[in-house]
């Protein structure tokens, strides 16, 4: 890359700014974490440009758990679809970023992905806000905008992270050819986890400072077998997906789960399995009068979805007023807490949460009702 950039002004003036090396690693630390978009979004993935959350700088990963943090990253963020990035950043100059640098970062990953609880991952989010006098609730809600709901976000989280899909990004000045071979390489053979390097020039000059971020190490063999895997899906069904389930989580959740789907297949009109090509889910359908009905939806990972986002558009609970009642009874099971905004949603709770002093009964006897209303829609409901 060029070692001077110009900058014409509207007076057709032309600037001319020179290459500069960073006073120091920090500031270019310090940069990342104050303006995340420097991370280049858009090249790491032109179709859907990551946008980023910054969970915290400087996080400790252990090699135990509850051992503490042996090493420390740099930055990690969150993206969109809750895949975990960690980010090292090293200096062009410094001899370790064309060797060293890649086995810590290699460290850093096998552990995380093992040690790393995502309740963690979110206690440490929420300090960093709560240090930088922000509200962690409208930090995420902005982030994700509007309509969608946190708790499925962590969920992802937790789910990525079991599944080793996180991203490794290596940030420098000055990204050396060693270190470019090197991520190239690992980018092509590593599925899920993506290895990228971000090389952030700097050029300064007539009191300006420019930035100019550039991504390494996709080529077109590696971008290739991840559009084919993003392709991918897989059609669960119940033996496949208790067995995903008893991997995953407490044996209670998994009983809890086979409860809901005995319930759904004797009061439900069908049970659909999901294709997802990590983590299985299946759900239950009422038909009422030719029109389905989507109740919920369960997750191998653990949350259970209620579906207002899809109930809103039946009849029965079209009316706001009908799904703040759904969303009240919800509410009273001890564990539930749904805002007023989940009525438009697929709020979700973890069965966990459920799976204890009979709550589970209670949040049946709650879609037992949804399916009253829809078959009484139209007369005077009890």
């Amino acid at each position: 890359m060029t070692d001077e950039i110009y900058i014409v002004a509207d007076d057709r003036t032309l600037t001319e700014l020179h290459a500069e090396d960073y006073d120091s690693e920090d500031l270019l630390q310090e940069l990342l974490a104050e303006y995340p978009n420097l991370l280049a979004g858009a090249q790491l993935n032109p179709a859907d440009p990551r946008r980023w959350l910054l969970v915290r700088r400087e996080m400790g990963i252990g090699m135990a758990e509850n051992a503490g943090g042996r090493w420390s990253v740099d930055h990690v963020f969150l993206d969109q679809d809750g895949v975990p990035t960690l980010v090292e950043v090293k200096r062009g100059s410094d001899s370790r970023i064309r060797r060293e640098v890649v086995g810590q970062m290699l460290d850093y990953a096998a552990n995380a992905v093992v040690y790393w609880p995502t309740e963690e991952i979110r206690s440490r989010f929420e300090a960093r806000c709560e240090a930088e006098g922000d509200s962690a609730e409208e930090v995420i809600a902005d982030f994700l905008g509007a309509d969608s709901d946190a708790e499925v976000f962590w969920d992802r989280v937790r789910t990525n992270l079991r599944a080793g899909k996180i991203r490794l990004l290596f940030v420098a000045d000055k990204v050396p050819p060693e270190l470019q071979r090197i991520v190239e390489f690992l980018n092509t053979q590593m599925n899920p986890a993506e290895v990228l390097a971000l090389e952030i020039r700097q050029y300064m000059g007539a009191g300006l400072r420019t930035l100019v971020p550039r991504v390494i190490g996709q080529t077109a063999e590696a971008m290739g077998k991840r559009a084919g895997s993003s392709r991918e899906t897989r059609q669960w069904d119940e033996s496949s997906f208790f067995s995903r389930m008893s991997e995953r989580n407490v044996p209670e959740e998994t009983n809890a789960a086979r409860e809901v789907l005995r319930w759904a297949q004797e009061n439900t009109s069908r049970v659909w399995w999901g294709t997802g090509k990590v983590d299985g889910s299946f759900g239950g359908v009422f038909v009422h009068r030719g029109v389905e009905h989507p109740l919920f939806a369960v997750y191998a990972s653990g949350p259970v979805e209620t579906y207002f986002q899809w109930l809103k558009g039946k009849p029965a609970f079209e009316d706001e007023g009908a799904r703040l009642d759904l969303l009240a009874k919800l509410n009273e099971i001890p564990g539930v807490a749904f805002p007023p905004s989940a009525i438009t949603k697929r709020p979700s709770v973890r069965l966990e949460v459920l799976a204890t002093e009979g709550r589970l009964r209670k949040f049946l006897k709650v879609l037992e009702w949804a399916m009253d209303r829809i078959r009484l829609h139209g007369q005077e409901l009890p």
